[in-house]
């Protein structure tokens, strides 16, 4: 049997909401239709992925996730996602894909910002400029951009006075989306869709909410036209493709 593994913790919402979208995007009539999911949440272990690329905590997060990753793969995942962009540094990923090597691993991790770029490339071809929203540390380390650009995209990121406020609507401890989930704070909604509307204007087609906590405050398919593309649904429909496609729902419940 196929079983879809999830690292939660990354924040511990994201992976509540990674399997949320799972169920969402799967054909199913019963209880029963559903996928195999197991989701492993233990946040206490794993640095904050920003942090360790800012150089302001020594430990890098890939190591207890790829301990995490194993820990699903006993339980009997097949294939795992990790739903925090963040994590998707080359510094984190590739040493996560390293570990899991050493240990004779054989799950498949998806690479989340892989499956995003990929899923505008086969769904979106036309479009050519994307706007980005994202973490300070993913938006330090150019992850989608590097991304979109090898894809023939013209990345479109905020400059650091509107990347510093994006940051502050997830990591602000009074009003920030990690803190304040439910409900999110107005304050921490308007400043995204502030800099939603900026992109807009310097030309983005689309725009990826390429942290897994936006969508929370930003749950639409659209702002005034612009598609937003929630990068936790994409990566789910992935992981259900993955591992059971012919169960994948039908694609208009995404822009």
């Amino acid at each position: 049997m196929k079983m879809i593994g999830i690292v939660g913790g990354v924040g511990p919402y994201a992976g509540v909401d990674l399997a949320r979208k799972i169920f969402s995007q799967t054909r199913a009539g019963r209880d029963q239709d559903h996928l195999p999911v197991v989701l492993l949440s233990v946040p206490g272990v794993v640095a904050d992925r920003t942090e360790y690329l800012m150089g302001r905590a020594a430990e890098n997060p890939a190591y207890p996730v790829s301990r995490l990753i194993l820990n699903l793969e006993r339980s009997g995942a097949t294939v795992v996602g990790i739903p925090c962009n963040t994590m998707h540094a080359p510094e984190i990923f590739e040493v996560i894909e390293d570990q899991l090597k050493q240990q004779g691993s054989r799950v498949v991790v998806l690479n989340m910002i892989g499956q995003v770029v990929a899923f505008i490339g086969e769904h979106h071809p036309h479009w050519h400029k994307i706007g980005v929203l994202s973490t300070t540390g993913t938006w330090k380390k150019q992850l989608y951009a590097h991304a979109l650009a090898a894809a023939g995209f013209e990345p479109v990121v905020p400059p650091d006075d509107i990347q510093q406020q994006v940051h502050a609507a997830i990591y602000d401890p009074w009003y920030g989306v990690k803190a304040r989930s439910s409900p999110v704070t107005d304050k921490a909604r308007n400043r995204l869709l502030e800099a939603v509307a900026f992109l807009h204007e310097k030309g983005a087609e689309a725009v990826v909410l390429g942290c897994t906590e936006m969508p929370w405050a930003l749950p639409y398919q659209a702002v005034e036209g612009v598609p937003l593309l929630d990068a936790n649904l994409i990566l789910a429909r992935a992981l259900i493709g993955h591992s059971y496609p012919d169960r994948l729902g039908p694609i208009e419940k995404i822009p």
